[in-house]
């Protein structure tokens, strides 16, 4: 009898370490991405073996989401079938769309992450053109067998916090808090932001519905100093991650061009989506689709920062402001459709990316759809002005996050007051630029600082985190 009890229990046993067994090494490849706005070129850096098993699920290696202006697939040299695959967007993605990179050539640091392949693998870089169709921009081969696969195995620079396990790696979205800037002495304030702002994640829909899909990880390597460099106002910091202010010389836009020690100090988590608290005041963030995304913790819109920039970070959701000043150039020629779920050229009304939402409405919501745009634009512009002398005359933040409250109180009536208010339609003005871009609702995190998700965005981030997770 209790042979016959113990055996469902030893084969349960069995199954359960076959399956944690069979989860593969994370094989990282390194490489240099150099180039300006008219050309590109790509070489190995090092290929690299990381601590820790696969994070993501096995069954779930092939991205057919459409989203990034990058993709990446491992194919088998034997066989030729694709074994992994995902697009992102990238630093460099960023840059090349600048006024500088239009005089000058940079390096930027960039990484493949996969599940360790068996045998000999192809990894194939593809670029969307001018059409936003994926071509072919690089290839090169990896070995898993190679002597020079970098196997060693590293120390942490830090603990690593378990801010919410709800699950296998494997099974859930991993989402990994770290901290730059934070001195040793600041490591418990480091884990208070950290659990603060994962609270304010899933206290926003949908993530708030999808909580137990998620497990949060932190780690925050010590820094020498409190703080980050922001070179507007001569401030230089030496900090693990390299995180900076006046990135492309926006002065709010927070971005680390040091992927190598981003990686280093990431490989001692699981992890899918990385987001980087940066232990600053003054107002500021980033995000980039399938790299990173960052934000000033200490901040009174930090809240509103770190889901905005979240948003693009995780799901690929566009800027839907463009009254607000920015690095990028406009592109020149014909419109294509954008490839974020959340913005549309609007080139064909019967298409409309997001339809079937407007379908809802269909009886009281014109495509295009009108909006009080006019009086929005001449207070923004006015808004801008002020906000611009704040910074020239380095007024205290305390000041610049007044205008932010006022300007927020403003928005929030003036929406309200829409007749489409609340309707999925499609609202001129999106994507930085004020004609020829159109947004699926008037407000949305992606364009105010208000502390929600339109309908269209929401469903985007359902759609990745389908990606990464089970039910």
């Amino acid at each position: 009898m209790i042979k016959s009890l113990l055996l469902p229990f030893l084969v349960l046993t069995l199954l359960c370490v076959t399956t944690q067994a069979a989860q593969p090494p994370t094989m990282r490849l390194d490489y240099y991405h150099t180039g300006n706005a008219t050309q590109e070129v790509f070489s190995v850096d090092r290929v690299v073996v990381e601590p820790l098993p696969w994070p993501g699920n096995m069954s779930q290696t092939i991205d057919d989401s459409n989203l990034g202006k990058y993709f990446f697939e491992v194919r088998d040299q034997k066989t030729k079938s694709v074994l992994y695959s995902r697009g992102f967007a990238s630093v460099y993605g960023e840059w090349e769309t600048t006024d500088e990179a239009k005089t000058i050539r940079r390096t930027f640091q960039e990484s493949f992450r996969f599940p360790l392949p068996d045998g000999p693998v192809d990894i194939i870089l593809k670029k969307r053109d001018a059409k936003n169709v994926f071509q072919e921009v690089w290839s090169t081969s990896v070995d898993p067998h190679d002597q020079f696969v970098d196997r060693s195995k590293p120390n942490p620079p830090a603990p690593v916090i378990t801010i919410q396990k709800t699950g296998e790696p494997e099974d859930k979205v991993d989402f990994l808090i770290l901290g730059d800037g934070y001195t040793a002495a600041e490591a418990k304030k480091f884990e208070a932001d950290a659990r603060r702002l994962t609270e304010v994640l899933f206290s926003t829909s949908p993530f708030k519905e999808n909580r137990q899909r998620f497990n949060v990880w932190a780690i925050c390597p010590p820094s020498a100093e409190s703080g980050i460099s922001r070179p507007s106002t001569g401030i230089y910091h030496d900090s693990p991650l390299g995180a900076s202010y006046d990135a492309f010389g926006s002065e709010r836009y927070v971005l680390t061009f040091d992927n190598r020690a981003l990686r280093k100090t990431a490989q001692f988590a699981p992890y899918e989506f990385v987001e980087i608290l940066a232990n600053n005041r003054t107002y500021g963030g980033g995000g980039i689709f399938n790299l990173y995304s960052t934000v000033a913790a200490d901040n009174a819109f930090a809240n509103y920062v770190f889901v905005h920039e979240f948003g693009h970070h995780f799901a690929g959701l566009a800027d839907e402001y463009y009254t607000s000043p920015v690095s990028y150039t406009p592109a020149a020629g014909d419109r294509v459709e954008p490839w974020e779920p959340n913005v549309t050229a609007l080139l064909d009304i019967p298409t409309l990316k997001w339809r079937t939402m407007v379908n809802a409405f269909a009886s009281v919501t014109p495509i295009p759809t009108p909006w009080n745009k006019e009086a929005f634009e001449n207070y923004s512009r006015e808004i801008q002005k002020r906000r611009a002398e704040l910074r020239k005359q380095r007024r205290p933040e305390e000041e610049m996050e007044a205008l932010f409250r006022e300007e927020l109180a403003h928005e929030k009536e003036m929406f309200a007051a829409e007749k489409h208010f609340g309707q999925v339609g499609a609202f001129e003005g999106a994507n930085y630029e004020a004609k020829g871009y159109y947004r699926p609702e008037v407000d949305c995190i992606m364009f105010s600082r208000t502390d929600h998700f339109c309908k269209v965005c929401r469903q985007a981030i359902e759609r990745i985190i389908n990606m990464y997770s089970k039910k």
